[in-house]
């Protein structure tokens, strides 16, 4: 069966993309290129240039490729700007699920895969968090992917339609250099940048209710993250009958100090740190319990937190390659000989 890839053009799009094409599926990508880039996008994969909110373009994509299902990863996702602008995060997210699910309906295609978020969980108690906790969103972000997996709930109770929403956790890494995050608004990302800039990383808040001071969360490799995709598919295409969410982390927890720990030994330079006022939204603590994902989908993460920060030095240095100045102020940071 076909699969239509929304978003597939991203940072963790394009992992999954890879990933679907390594099993042998025939996929077609869906991206309206605003974050994505083309190039990301596997050899021989079709790529329809459209927004989600392009209800018709979708249903029109669906038939041509013969589309019987659908992973959905296109959304906005940061949650500092969803607070700036909740109107558009509502838009982009929740209408544009909504508009994904209204063409699957006019097309017959029945089956779904949902980027969902860790952040529906809101500020939880300490522990891991279950499928079962209660889910209470501090920031629009949170609330729009929480809306959308409604909205995957309201439309299997109404007709044959089986679906399963991932809910991530702290997407970091790259399965090879040429795929890694182009953005700075993750904390490892943004750690590199100030790295490579001679700039002190900024620590959002060190008074948090956890054992350093600073927020935990729980990091998962983005290739795990694909690998997990893959899970759902295999899932979806011999049952037809799910509806349910999974977790998907390590269930092991890093704060921002410990992350920087990491980039010191994995880059042999010390960015120090500079504590600023937390960030409006932000949860001192998040971290997974996957044992249902792990028993029902056979998916654990691989990846530990070295590796993470290994694999995204490795691709942050890969995208600079061609810009020589700033290749040898990497360089020199990491002290190789220029």
């Amino acid at each position: 069966m076909t699969w239509l890839l929304t978003g597939g053009a991203g940072y963790i799009g394009a992992h999954v993309a890879a990933e679907l094409v390594r099993s042998g599926r025939p996929v077609v990508v869906v991206d309206d290129l605003s974050s994505g880039l083309a190039e990301r996008v596997p050899a021989g994969v079709p790529l329809v240039v459209c927004s989600v909110l392009d209800t018709r373009a979708l249903a029109r994509t669906m038939t041509t490729y013969g589309v019987s299902g659908v992973v959905h990863l296109a959304a906005k996702k940061s949650v500092a700007e969803s607070v700036r602008k909740p109107l558009y995060y509502y838009d982009q997210n929740v209408r544009g699920t909504a508009s994904v699910l209204a063409a699957m309906r006019l097309t017959g295609a029945h089956r779904l895969v949902l980027s969902s978020s860790a952040a529906v969980y809101g500020s939880p108690p300490g522990g891991p968090i279950a499928e079962a906790t209660m889910t209470l969103p501090i920031n629009p972000y949170g609330s729009t992917k929480l809306l959308a997996e409604w909205l995957l709930d309201a439309a299997s109770a109404r007709s044959e339609f089986s679906w399963i929403a991932l809910r991530y956790f702290n997407v970091v890494g790259a399965g090879s250099a040429e795929l890694g995050d182009p953005g700075v608004s993750n904390l490892l990302q943004s750690v590199l940048q100030a790295l490579t800039a001679g700039e002190r990383p900024h620590v959002f808040g060190a008074a948090q209710p956890t054992p350093d001071g600073t927020c935990v969360r729980d990091f998962v490799h983005v290739a795990d993250l694909a690998s997990a995709h893959l899970a759902a598919v295999d899932r979806l295409e011999t049952d037809a009958a799910s509806a349910c969410h999974y977790n998907v982390g390590r269930g092991v927890g890093a704060s921002v100090f410990d992350v920087l720990s990491v980039v010191r030994e994995v880059t042999g330079v010390d960015p120090g740190h500079v504590v600023t006022a937390p960030r409006l939204g932000d949860p001192p603590c998040v971290v997974a319990d996957p044992s249902r994902i792990r028993a029902a989908l056979g998916w654990s993460a691989t990846s530990d937190l070295h590796a993470m920060v290994d694999s995204a030095w490795d691709a942050w240095r890969w995208r600079w390659a061609d810009r020589p100045l700033i290749q040898r102020e990497i360089a020199e940071v990491s002290g190789d000989v220029v």
